[in-house]
């Protein structure tokens, strides 16, 4: 890899809830339109595309794409669960610092359907099999209950069970990222909430995981255009942001351990060591964080897994504040999946996408102070985790 990569365009439209939605080319357009306008450049100036999606046909991406213009370049769809979006970026960033293009464009959309995730499969062995086998041997309890609610409700569980912390820090957790969501007009909830009322809220995975802890169905598009450090002098752009570290990591026999582990906390581990390392800046350097709070015991599970914290440590990070504005790093300042919405394929482009504002300066009421540095986590299982760190320019 050769060349520095730059962010010199983002773009999303505001996520709604299922039903509420434009198509899903429609929706794509919107966001690829704006990313493309943010970075004051012509379509035709990118290279490739590649599109994230997990609920669609293949060739959504072209379908998508071409609502804003038949360029002939080539277009690689991406369905890689709900890392899809951050593993579009990571294609899209690797095109650029390989010397292949100067210029290319992620983006993801999902168009969701009510209620939990499942497969659209019933004729064909599930993907994510293997995990719900291995969970019926780590905690055979809740067996009636499948899927994600019960993949991350069980680590919820086990994280209280092996550290003796009080199951109310997944409630704060709720609160302090709905609090942010309020000042952010491209988020689904904006109502405050209290740690009563997501403890109060119906039980969906016993004994702890309530409805308020769990993020909601969503569909919504967004996108982001990525370039060379010469393309960007070229064009004269001065806004642009570095990607200075990226890293994705898939499971090993590591992640069949514990509940903990299922749901990424060695992929977490790793991949953000590999970041930092390639960097040259640790955890204690970041000034915001944007991670993947699809239900609330993953990001107090994130927490240590990208080094904010000590193992069994982040009960006391909670507490105390350290993870919102007048603490040590703000985390999702954007709402998170939790309050933002969580279209699969378009997750990982509008974390990005509030990223990016948060180091220009743009993130109006929400904006982290002096923010320089900012760091990426988002998680597909079954199983990809990228990390991503962005510096101002």
């Amino acid at each position: 890899m050769t060349n520095n990569v730059q962010v010199i365009g983002v773009g999303m439209i505001k996520f709604v809830k299922p039903g509420m939605q434009e198509p899903f080319n429609e929706m794509a357009a919107k966001a690829i339109t704006a990313a493309i306008k943010d970075a004051g450049i012509d379509y035709r100036e990118v290279k490739q595309a590649f599109a994230g999606y997990v609920y669609g046909d293949s060739t959504s991406g072209q379908s998508s794409l071409y609502k804003v213009g038949m360029t002939g370049i080539p277009v690689i769809n991406v369905n890689n669960n709900c890392s899809s979006g951050s593993t579009a970026l990571y294609l899209a960033r690797q095109a650029v610092a390989s010397g292949v293009v100067d210029c290319a464009l992620a983006f993801g959309f999902e168009e969701m359907r009510p209620g939990p995730l499942k497969s659209q499969w019933t004729d064909r062995v599930a993907a994510n099999q293997h995990f719900q086998d291995r969970l019926d041997e780590l905690a055979p309890e809740h067996s009636e209950i499948r899927g994600s609610i019960r993949t991350f409700g069980q680590a919820g569980t086990a994280y209280i069970e092996k550290y003796g912390a009080n199951p109310d820090i997944f409630a704060k957790v709720a609160v302090k990222t709905r609090s942010h969501a309020i000042n952010n007009p491209y988020s689904m909830f904006h109502k405050p909430l209290t740690v009563e009322d997501v403890l109060n809220a119906p039980i969906i995975y016993p004994p702890y995981l309530t409805r308020f802890m769990a993020c909601p169905p969503s569909c919504g598009a967004a996108a982001a255009v990525v370039c060379s450090e010469g393309f960007a002098k070229k064009h004269g752009i001065h806004d642009a942001v570095e990607i200075i570290s990226q890293a994705m990591a898939t499971d090993t026999e590591e992640s069949y351990k514990d509940p903990i582990h299922l749901v990424g906390a060695d992929m977490t581990r790793r991949a953000s060591k590999v970041v930092y390392e390639h960097a040259g800046i640790g955890p204690e350097d970041v000034d915001v964080i944007e991670l993947h709070d699809c239900f609330t015991p993953n990001e107090v599970i994130t927490y240590e897994g990208l080094g904010l914290c000590g193992e069994g440590e982040a009960e006391g990070f909670i507490n105390n504040e350290e993870n919102t504005y007048g603490g040590r790093i703000v985390i999702n300042p954007s709402g998170g999946l939790m309050s933002k919405g969580h279209p699969l394929g378009a997750t990982g482009l509008a974390q990005c996408t509030e990223l990016v504002w948060q180091l220009r300066g743009h993130a109006e009421k929400r904006q982290v102070e002096n923010a320089r540095v900012a760091l990426q986590h988002n998680l597909g299982l079954g199983g990809a985790v990228i990390i991503t760190m962005y510096k101002k320019n």
